[in-house]
């Protein structure tokens, strides 16, 4: 089990499942003090292997892939994990700006997506992207960006499902909406929290467990069945246009 991205929030929750369940996680990070957090926060939970790797680097993904390989005896499943909302400085994207956001939110995912196949195509696999509800409903402003690519991570997902299909690999993507990750609640205001939350359902944000059960699932033979989609986590996010509708009439009728 390989997670791109793992040193925290989804990603480390991710890996906290997968252990849970008793599989065999490798996790990846460029921080290589966050990255020895996580494994020193893991290590008790299963056997866990870490490997400091650059995800947007196809050399570097490709030499944590072959650890991996070598201590595991293969790959199975794949979580691309990493991505950031990165917003620009001025009133328009610098191209500095553009190849960044680009490298970390998409790129990072084309090179795990085919990392992964070069060691699945002999015994199959599932792989699972991890999107963002911006992709459905991006953000305008400092970081227009995100959303459009988030995008592309779910449409590159099917269209790696139609590409791998053959080779009995599964490709999915999960679209987390508004989740409590450290990154989150370090730049969030509580104006900014009491904003955004009314337009949930269910009125909160989400834990990381609540987004890594989902993709385990789509890791588990329970999802043999399932392939190129998209799954929304969302809590009910810009669902209807009166999210409020049954907080006002709870206890009326």
């Amino acid at each position: 089990m390989v997670i791109t991205g793992a040193s925290q929030g989804i990603g480390l929750a991710t890996a906290e499942t997968f252990l849970s369940e008793g599989a065999r996680v490798a996790i990846c990070a460029r921080d290589h003090r966050k990255l020895t957090a996580a494994y020193a926060s893991l290590n008790t939970l299963g056997e866990i292997f870490a490997f400091e790797a650059d995800a947007a680097d196809e050399l570097s993904l490709s030499a944590f892939a072959k650890a991996v390989a070598d201590r595991f005896g293969g790959i199975d499943c794949w979580v691309n994990n990493v991505g950031a909302s990165i917003p620009r400085k001025g009133a328009f994207y610098t191209a500095e700006e553009i190849t960044a956001t680009e490298s970390v939110n998409f790129h990072t995912v084309v090179f795990g997506c085919q990392t992964a196949f070069s060691y699945m195509k002999e015994r199959g696999g599932a792989i699972v992207n991890v999107s963002s509800l911006a992709a459905r409903s991006g953000t305008a402003g400092r970081s227009t960006l995100y959303g459009p690519l988030k995008a592309a991570v779910a449409a590159l997902s099917t269209m790696f499902a139609a590409e791998f299909a053959a080779y009995g690999i599964r490709v999915n993507a999960v679209l987390p909406g508004f989740t409590e990750t450290p990154k989150v609640a370090a730049s969030i205001t509580q104006a900014e929290l009491d904003a955004r939350t009314p337009g949930i359902l269910l009125r909160r944000m989400a834990q990381p467990r609540e987004i890594a059960e989902p993709i385990a699932f789509l890791c588990s033979p329970r999802a043999s069945y399932i392939t190129g989609t998209s799954l929304e986590i969302s809590g009910g996010s810009n669902v209807v246009l009166n999210p409020e509708y049954s907080y006002q009439m709870k206890g009326r009728s």
